[in-house]
Order: structure tokens, then C-alpha cells, then sequence
């Protein structure tokens, strides 16, 4: 049996800077930078009543909007990947009262200080409906090694792999740049880790991506607590929304897997069948061997030739490191069944809860 993503306490690997983006929004990459409400923002758990000796598991996701201004979602059965039994997720807006963050939606009140969430029914206000706990989630496969027949492309040491490449001086790897080789069907490993923008909004707030190819983009963005579209974090960018928002707090280092078989050609150059593609972002399959249609946004051009794998450079400091790529040439990467892989365990549910 294979366990899934693991709840551990937090531990945010940084490096000390701060800049401002080229939008001008407030952009912190180190947690000695962040402002007051960075503290409310995040993941919580717990079980609340729904009646009389009727409990149900939820998952809130709070996210900092900048100025003391909260957007949440709760979920029934537990969190995104965690739970979540897809029904329709209510969401709120609220803002700092004292110290607290207080969301209310007629007869829900929420209050979050930090460390969990209470939430209660306004029309029995002495009476707590449950308590939420703070939670940290990691990715199964953060600091995963690379096998035996990958090609480490960047392990903190230097840039040769990458034209351009760039490192910080904690040996991360900085946006925008391109591998010098070309792989056409492969397997994909990178970690990311977004800047805290909570002023910015859609697509201003911690852009990136992987171009595959340079044609096909796998969105990087910070979409912590949003609903999945096609050009939020984990999509087909413009093409198809992640089946799932995974998408984890930024300054928490994230993953993606990614198995790409590329499409094929005829004699003539003409396109017989589609690219395809299964992508897990932090352990979770969001994509599960689907067709990529066409190029996505501002890829090149489609052809029978692998261009460079890129890393979009959109003016936000995302930073990545621990990246490794398993080379299939001409034949397309094994397919695995991630449903079955990420789902079977204890809890039945996509991740185990760990004291």
C-alpha cells in the first residue's frame, strides 16, 4: 500500500530577500519580510457538528489579500487532496478584528487567530460548532532523488544544464531561463517555492511556468485558495484548469511530476496525434494522461523537432531547485495509475494525517 502526502509540522526552507515585482505590488520571499497577516494565512482541519451526535470533517483555506483583508473556503470532508468530497464549497470574505480574523456569512461566523479556527452558528452564538486546527501539508515527492536513469539538471551547485541560468546565493535556481538540451518524451521532476504577494491579484500574483518543449506551459502561479481555471496554478495554461487546485500557501516549497509523450508526425510534418501529459503538483494528479490540443499561450509553434524546456520568467521572484529529468527519447514515459497510487491507505482519503 502507498501512502500519500504526509501532514508534518512546518518547516519553510528561505532565502533573505525582498523586492518589489515589476507590477509594484509587495512581493516577500523570506518569512523575516512577511507582514502581520501572513500568520492567519493557511490551511486548517477539524471536525465540527451538524447535529445531534452528527459530526463532519471540513477544511478551511485562508488566504491574505493584503491590508487586513481575508478571502476563505470551507470544505466538506476535509481539504483539497485531503478529503474533500467535491460538493459546492461556500466561500467568505472578512478582515482583522483585534486579533483575529473574522469571516460571517449568515448563520456561519468563523474566527481565526492563527493557530485554529472556531466556528460557530450566529443564531446559537454560545454554542461552538468546532474547532480548526493549523496544518502544514508536504509533498510526497519533496526532495525526491533523482533514479538512476534520470539527468540531474540543477542541484544548487551550478547552472550548467541552463542557458542563462541564474542561482541565488542559497543555491536556488531564479526564473528565466532555458535547458541547452532538447528532450522529446520524458519524465519531469521540479520543486518551486512562490513569493508572498498578497496585494496582487490573478495573474500578477507569483507568476512562472514550465514551457515543455516551449510549446506547452504548465501554469505556475500562486492560487492558494481559489477555484481551479484554465490559467491558475497546475493548468494547461488557456487550455485545461487543473482537476484540482493543489496549490499550497506560498513560501512552501511545491512539486511538480510531470510524464510528457510528445506528439507525432508523419513524413510531411503533419500532426497525427496529440501531445499527452499527466502532471501531479504536490504529489496530486491534476492532469491524468490527457491529450494537449495545441500549443498553449504564447508557446511555439508545434513540429515534429523538441525545443527547450523553459522556465517563464513574468517579473515574480519563483524560485525552484532540485530538478531532474528522465530522458524516454523516441518512446513515450510509462503510464502509471495515480488514482490508485495517491488514494489506497489507511484513511481512504488522498493523504494521511500524521501526529
Amino acid at each position: 500500500m502507498v501512502r500519500s502526502v504526509l501532514w508534518v509540522s512546518a518547516f519553510l526552507i528561505v532565502f533573505p530577500a525582498t523586492s518589489m515585482a515589476a507590477d509594484k505590488f509587495p512581493t516577500m520571499t523570506d518569512l523575516s519580510q512577511v507582514d502581520a497577516d501572513f500568520a492567519f494565512q493557511g490551511e486548517y482541519t477539524g471536525t465540527i457538528t451538524t447535529g445531534p451526535s452528527q459530526w463532519e470533517s471540513v477544511g478551511l483555506q485562508v488566504v491574505a489579500l493584503g491590508d487586513g483583508q481575508f478571502s476563505a473556503m470551507l470544505y466538506s470532508g476535509g481539504l483539497p487532496g485531503a478529503g474533500w468530497d467535491r460538493r459546492e464549497h461556500p466561500k467568505y470574505t472578512g478582515g482583522l478584528e483585534g486579533n483575529q480574523v473574522v469571516f460571517s456569512s449568515y448563520p456561519t461566523r468563523i474566527a481565526v487567530n492563527g493557530s485554529q479556527a472556531v466556528i460557530t452558528d450566529d443564531r446559537y452564538p454560545s454554542f461552538e460548532q468546532g474547532q480548526l486546527a493549523k496544518t502544514y501539508r508536504c509533498s510526497p515527492t519533496m526532495g525526491a532523488p533523482a533514479p538512476y536513469n534520470a539527468t540531474v539538471l540543477f542541484d544548487g551547485t551550478n547552472t550548467d544544464h541552463f542557458d542563462g541560468g541564474r542561482m541565488t546565493d542559497d543555491g536556488l535556481l531564479i526564473e528565466g531561463t532555458q535547458l541547452k538540451d532538447r528532450y522529446k518524451n520524458f519524465k519531469l521532476h521540479a520543486e518551486f517555492r512562490l513569493p508572498y504577494m498578497p496585494s496582487a491579484r490573478d495573474q500578477a500574483r507569483a507568476n512562472s511556468g514550465l514551457y515543455l518543449q516551449s510549446r506547452y506551459e504548465v501554469q505556475i502561479l500562486d492560487s492558494f485558495g481559489l477555484d481551479p481555471v484554465y490559467n491558475n496554478c497546475g493548468a494547461l495554461y488557456k487550455q485545461r484548469p487543473a482537476d484540482l487546485n493543489m496549490c499550497l500557501p506560498p513560501l512552501t516549497w511545491q512539486t511538480y511530476d510531470i510524464d510528457f509523450a510528445a506528439p507525432k508526425f508523419d513524413a510531411h510534418g503533419k500532426k497525427i496525434q496529440n501531445a499527452r501529459i499527466t502532471v501531479r503538483l504536490n504529489g496530486v494528479p491534476v492532469h491524468n494522461d490527457v491529450e494537449i490540443l495545441a500549443k498553449t499561450g504564447a508557446g511555439k509553434p508545434e513540429g515534429p523537432d523538441p525545443l527547450p524546456i523553459k522556465i517563464q520568467d513574468h517579473s515574480n521572484p519563483v524560485r525552484f531547485r532540485n530538478i531532474w529529468v528522465v530522458d524516454y527519447g523516441n518512446n513515450p514515459p510509462p503510464q502509471t495509475q495515480p488514482s490508485e497510487q495517491w488514494y489506497l491507505n489507511d484513511c481512504d482519503c488522498w493523504v494521511t494525517i500524521c501526529e
